[in-house]
């Protein structure tokens, strides 16, 4: 019995500091209305977004949502940036970049892809690892898949969160370019031109918004309906260590009785 809870201290020592200083993973969900949306770069209709997963990213000017789900061959990404209430054309951006086998490498390899949104610009922009250069954080620009959608725009009176016009980024992301995965490396950011901010996911300290961080620094989105369970993975470790350790002491305490 005393070296079950020896092993389960152990455990939670080396998870409590993951739980408390890790991000906590953004969920992704599946979605039916997907479809449905309208891409012009801001919340089209009172439901448009309404079935997707919600994070909060909370900033020194206030909040952003980040909305995520997934639908047949694509995955969909929302942006609704409240801070930001004067448009940029061009020069206000959002970023998203997933690391596609999420091995959290040093450099960004051709694994990892990252996709451009610019304020009343149609057409978004693809990047790729793997290149040499450090002035561009080692990606590439490459062609755009033909499906792939990033724009940007400014949601007023049917946004969820507020009537008042801000920014807004909308992303239509094959998964033929980033596969599918129950368990992507992620990360996003959004410049305001205007306040010359970067607020990105998970924070990096950054002022450029060009910069785009390690990928070993980047955050982790999970896919509930595929094979992973619905809860943080801290937690998904620590039950099955639990159950581990019930079952050792369990099995100690029947041999003990000779069964």
């Amino acid at each position: 019995m005393k070296n079950g809870f020896l092993i389960l201290f152990v455990c939670l020592i080396i998870i409590y500091p993951i739980s408390i200083f890790a991000e906590e993973p953004i969920f992704i969900t599946k979605s039916s209305t997907m479809n449905k949306i309208i891409f012009d770069g801001k919340w089209s209709f009172e439901t448009e977004w309404k079935q997707s997963s919600l994070k909060e990213i909370n900033t020194e000017n206030g909040i952003i949502y980040l909305r995520i789900s997934h639908q047949d061959e694509f995955v969909f990404v929302f942006l609704d940036v409240l801070p930001d209430k004067q448009m940029d054309r061009i020069v206000d951006k959002s970023i998203i970049c997933f690391d596609t086998k999420n091995n959290k490498s040093e450099y960004p390899d051709t694994d990892d892809y990252c996709f451009v949104a610019a304020m009343g610009k149609q057409t978004g922009m693809t990047l790729q690892g793997g290149s040499k250069i450090p002035t561009n954080n080692y990606f590439k620009n490459i062609k755009n898949h033909q499906d792939m959608i990033a724009i940007g725009g400014m949601s007023d009176k049917h946004d969820r969160y507020t009537k008042t016009p801000h920014a807004s980024y909308e992303f239509k992301i094959p998964t033929e370019l980033i596969d599918r995965s129950d368990n992507y490396g992620f990360y996003t950011s959004v410049f305001d031109y205007n306040s010359e901010k970067v607020f990105s996911w998970p924070s990096i300290d950054s002022k450029k918004s060009h910069i785009i961080p390690s990928p070993s620094k980047w955050g982790d989105v999970i896919s509930p309906d595929k094979t992973l369970p619905e809860m943080p993975v801290p937690l998904v470790i620590l039950s099955v260590l639990l159950i581990s350790v019930i079952g050792i002491t369990r099995k100690r305490g029947f041999s003990r009785f000779g069964y």
